[in-house]
């Protein structure tokens, strides 16, 4: 039979051995994290002054003469040029689409016939 004092001692032993393994790992991880100091973050413009990241935000009213053609991918630089966006999206029928908000984005909605049905910046 066990004796509850020989069950502790057991159960302090491999507490032990554990942390004698954990710590020396946990102490190297931490030496190889660097401080703060090390990342340097871009100083935001003060108010009047102007910015020199060029922010281009889409304008999908100056492509809007294009719903109701038919899509053709030798289009899309055409469309993207004319409406100022950095990027472009074509949404398809019943296609998985994430929902973040990008100002600099045309998205091309296309009908199941192929026919761009809607040009919407975002």
């Amino acid at each position: 039979m066990n004796h509850p004092l020989r069950c502790a001692k057991n159960k302090l032993g491999s507490l032990a051995v554990l942390l004698a393994s954990v710590l020396p790992v946990s102490a190297l991880l931490v030496a190889c994290a660097g401080s703060p100091d090390d990342v340097s973050a871009p100083v935001p413009p003060t108010v009047g002054q102007p910015s020199s990241v060029t922010s281009t935000t889409c304008d999908a009213e100056a492509v809007q003469y294009a719903i109701g053609a038919p899509y053709d991918e030798a289009n899309v630089p055409t469309l993207q040029s004319e409406s100022g966006a950095q990027r472009v999206r074509i949404l398809r029928p019943n296609s998985a689409v994430t929902m973040e908000y990008r100002e600099d984005r045309l998205n091309i909605l296309l009908e199941s016939n192929g026919m761009i049905e809607a040009l919407r910046c975002g």
